[in-house]
């Protein structure tokens, strides 16, 4: 009889180990499940402000391209090269023919043709200015500014500069 009391001790022993090792083993299982969890989501959360910048870049890249296209428009039509043109703090989008005054509106996203504007479509984080300096008669000085906040309430700028020249004869 000693020897089964010794064996049933030792089972005893053994069931109250099992449970332990097991605890631990799905503690540190969970953890590592919540650990890739976070990185996940994480990931997500950052791809969103990285998508949001190219937008940014992309939307102040136009802004001067706008500009760009203006001062062509003068020169085809045999007008000064600079006609239009103030110092000051402007909007435009795609099919502007002019400059109008800045109203710190939020461009639209239309989904159907995926044109930002100021006439159609969902609204948008994201607000563009294009800032105007006259350097003398034979320079124009061109700030193109995209702001945006994100839903973490994150504040976002780019700022693209150029200067346009009076280079033709």
């Amino acid at each position: 009889q000693p020897m089964i009391k010794i064996q049933n001790s030792k089972l005893k022993t053994n069931n109250g180990q099992l449970i332990i090792e097991s605890m631990i083993g799905i503690s540190i299982a969970v953890v590592g499940i919540l650990g890739v969890l976070t990185l996940l989501s994480r990931s997500i959360s950052l791809n969103r402000v990285v998508s949001d910048q190219f937008t940014g870049a992309y939307l102040a890249a136009e802004g001067i391209e706008i500009t760009k296209n203006l001062i062509d428009a003068n020169i085809i039509q045999f007008k000064p090269w600079n006609q239009g043109f103030l110092s000051g703090s402007f909007e435009a989008d795609y099919n502007s023919i002019n400059l109008e005054p800045n109203q710190n509106r939020r461009l639209l996203f239309d989904s159907a043709n995926n044109f930002y504007s100021y006439d159609a479509g969902n609204p948008t984080n994201f607000t563009r200015t294009v800032d105007i300096q006259l350097i003398g008669s034979e320079e124009i000085k061109v700030n193109s500014v995209v702001k945006w906040t994100t839903r973490g309430g994150g504040n976002f700028e780019v700022n693209l500069e150029d200067h346009f020249f009076n280079w033709r004869p």
